[in-house]
């Protein structure tokens, strides 16, 4: 389907593919969304990046940069497998952008071969949440962004009987992505291939190898907590971003545990560890998200983390046209 002829836009409204090459204008337009929002910017420019970063069938028409007369980006969309992504400038909201990206977006998933379409949208996004349930979508799971405040520097508990903890170091990558994904598959909807996990983990710019902790037990890793620090390229070297979003504090991409290994104290000894590097490093907080079907608030609570925000997964299933 070709996005600049389906006739789907509004009128003053072209649509076409997005690529990687639209980075700056797609985080121009999601940081003015999520900024009206939350009064604050919290996606960074190389999560875009990563986004538009398609590979394989998926990348033909698989993200739409939505253009105004002027040619300035007012809406995108994007269908990764069984979900979809959806943004819309706040200087266009109320004219059928949403709409129109809500249908371009089912229509894709099913070019794809999809049965079924998920979208994750902020609880206070109250006009996106009222479409898509007019549309027909559900509530699935509630996802939360948790902080941890750390006006002093968190303490570290000592290791359980018979597991050693270092630094995140080159050469941990394959094995810290055959843990997470194994720890994932029990709610993910599919494993990710390692380029694609890579993308948006350890081959991030702002990786933080010294605030990513892993843990092993007989020579074999069984934990990781996988870090960014948003406020700069997280290897030796690399350039401060400024003004990036959450630049004053860490963020945490990943944490597993594998399940052999849990209920022992490690999740909590990793993200303690984090904790404390980025504190040593200026942070003053550090957030990640979570969402119900993990079932891991309660230990996120446990920590001291607080929810600042939630948003719903809505799903819902498709029909052939």
């Amino acid at each position: 389907m070709s996005e600049a002829s389906s006739g789907q836009w509004p009128s003053g409204y072209l649509g076409r593919s997005a690529t990687a090459a639209d980075t700056a204008a797609v985080h121009r337009l999601v940081s003015a969304y999520e900024h009206e929002l939350h009064g604050r910017v919290t996606t960074g420019a190389e999560r875009v990046t990563a986004d538009l970063g398609l590979s394989g069938r998926e990348s033909s028409g698989a993200a739409v940069l939505v253009l105004d007369r002027a040619g300035d980006a007012a809406a995108w969309g994007r269908v990764r497998g069984r979900r979809a992504t959806v943004h819309v400038h706040p200087g266009h909201r109320g004219r059928g952008l949403g709409a129109s990206l809500l249908a371009w977006t089912e229509a894709r998933a099913r070019e794809l071969g999809g049965d079924r379409l998920a979208q994750t949208v902020a609880d206070a996004d109250l006009a996106a949440t009222a479409l898509l349930r007019s549309g027909g979508y559900a509530g699935l799971v509630t996802e939360w962004l948790l902080e941890m405040a750390m006006p002093v520097e968190p303490e570290v508990p000592e290791p359980p009987a018979g597991i050693t903890v270092r630094a995140f170091r080159a050469g941990d990558e394959e094995a810290a992505y055959r843990l997470t994904e194994d720890a994932f598959d029990e709610w993910q909807q599919r494993r990710k291939s390692y380029a694609e996990w890579a993308r948006h983990t350890v081959g991030r710019a702002t990786f933080a190898p010294a605030a990513s902790p892993v843990a092993f037990a007989g020579g074999r890793m069984v934990g990781a907590v996988l870090s960014l620090d948003p406020g700069a390229g997280g290897r030796p070297g690399a350039a401060l971003v400024p003004g990036a979003p959450g630049g004053d504090e860490g963020y945490v991409e990943r944490v597993a545990v594998r399940r052999d290994q849990r209920d022992r104290g490690i999740a909590r000894l990793l993200l303690r560890q984090t904790f404390r590097a980025f504190y040593l490093r200026g942070k003053r907080s550090c957030t990640l998200w979570t969402h119900s079907d993990t079932g891991a608030l309660p230990l996120y609570e446990r920590l001291g983390m607080t929810v600042r925000r939630s948003s719903t997964v809505y799903v819902k299933a498709l029909v052939a046209d």
